[in-house]
């Protein structure tokens, strides 16, 4: 059971799970944030649920969580904080934080993975998936879904990255109260940053992410494409060198060659 007393202790934020849902089961954090007939509008909502029956990852995959031993939540951020800011950046820094979080309070060394996961020892130990409401041409809600591996230790299917939880890599049981208070307290930091300098952020990234300079495959769809892994764009897109071009990649799974 999720010790919110404890959580509320750890928590440093001004705005981030201020307003805090929790729930034992839900089909999806994501979904319920992003329904306009429900009542979630508050700007920096988080919402937890021990268990998500239709969990979301990318591509319209399903993502799998034992029930009460990981963390599967969502953040809501309406137009009042994303409005002047690139939505592909605030999806690096969802991922950043939990990099930070995982290397301040473990020391486990961590890297991250375009667009939006988490690797140890290219094993995935996270994954973020963001979603928008949109209306016109201006982003009305942004939401982050968060899955992270805490103290699961037998995970079941096919993988294109194993998966690993910071439980395996480390021995010990994993305080989940601590360590979302954690992640959220770092990425409101780097939200406010971001408004200010955003190239700092995305040098950040680059130092953790270690796939920058090998070859690659990229699969859009059906297509599948190979090349190396040159660098990420002022946007957060992943450019492609193929002989003497360089292609610009706006979503796709990432896989070494």
């Amino acid at each position: 059971m999720f010790n919110l007393e404890i959580f509320d202790i750890k928590l440093e934020t001004e705005l981030l799970g201020r307003n805090f849902i929790y729930c034992d089961e839900i089909e999806s954090t994501n979904s319920e944030l992003l329904d306009d007939k429900q009542q979630y509008k508050k700007n920096g909502t988080v919402f937890l649920a021990e268990k998500q029956v239709a969990g979301k990852g990318r591509k319209d995959r399903t993502w799998l969580s034992a029930k009460g031993l990981n963390l599967t939540f969502s953040i809501l951020l309406t137009k009042e904080t994303v409005a002047e800011l690139n939505i592909n950046h605030i999806n690096l820094i969802a991922s950043l934080a939990v990099s930070m979080a995982i290397e301040n309070l473990y020391q486990l060394r961590t890297e991250l993975k375009w667009p939006n996961d988490v690797l140890i020892d290219k094993k995935k130990v996270a994954g973020i998936l963001i979603e928008t409401s949109i209306k016109g041409k201006n982003v009305e809600r942004v939401v982050l879904g968060m899955g992270i591996n805490l103290n699961q230790i037998a995970f079941h299917g096919e993988f294109n990255f194993p998966p690993t939880s910071l439980k395996l890599e480390l021995g010990t049981d994993i305080d989940r109260e601590n360590f979302l208070a954690e992640i959220l307290n770092l990425f409101e930091e780097l939200l406010l940053e971001l408004g200010s300098n955003p190239g700092n952020i995305l040098n950040d990234w680059r130092s953790k992410c270690e796939m920058i300079g090998d070859k690659i495959t990229i699969t859009e769809n059906d297509k599948v494409k190979t090349g190396i892994f040159h660098d990420i764009d002022e946007n957060g897109y992943l450019l492609l060198k193929k002989n003497d071009t360089i292609e610009k990649i706006h979503f796709g799974d990432v896989s070494f060659v």
